[in-house]
């Protein structure tokens, strides 16, 4: 399989407050919005997508519709310290502070209107210990 894009669509009893939550703090756009699905693309980079899908719409199987769970969002940004301040200001929720990972991430973790995770991230040099752990391509700087 050669895939052309590659985005996550998460399922929500509410399709235009979620997509509103992301265009507000993390600077999407709509490309294609409906009542019971919204496409966004990111203003700073096209290539970064995610679509807001209604629960319980048809074209999802019927013993798969329901709320998203068990998802985690990763942004990687240049500066996540920086919006971490600039998220806690604007009220979203933060369950895990803005720390230093030996693994080799800045990181927090918030969460969205309907409790999927969003891990906002800048990776940073992991401890020698992790960084024998990643391959040369891959190894934080």
């Amino acid at each position: 399989m050669r895939p052309t894009q590659y985005y996550p669509v998460i399922q929500t009893a509410d399709v235009s407050g979620t997509a509103a939550f992301y265009q507000a703090n993390f600077g999407f756009r709509p490309a294609f919005a409906a009542d019971w699905y919204v496409h966004l693309q990111s203003e700073s980079d096209p290539a970064v997508n995610l679509a807001i899908l209604a629960a319980e719409h048809e074209t999802i199987p019927a013993e798969a519709r329901g709320a998203a769970r068990g998802i985690i969002l990763n942004f990687e940004v240049a500066d996540a310290a920086a919006e971490y301040h600039r998220l806690k200001a604007a009220g979203l929720p933060i369950l895990k502070p803005l720390c230093d990972e030996d693994f080799g991430q800045r990181h927090f973790i918030t969460k969205d209107p309907n409790g999927v995770l969003i891990d906002v991230i800048t990776p940073i040099p992991p401890s020698a210990e992790f960084a024998a752990q990643y391959s040369a391509d891959a190894l934080p700087v």
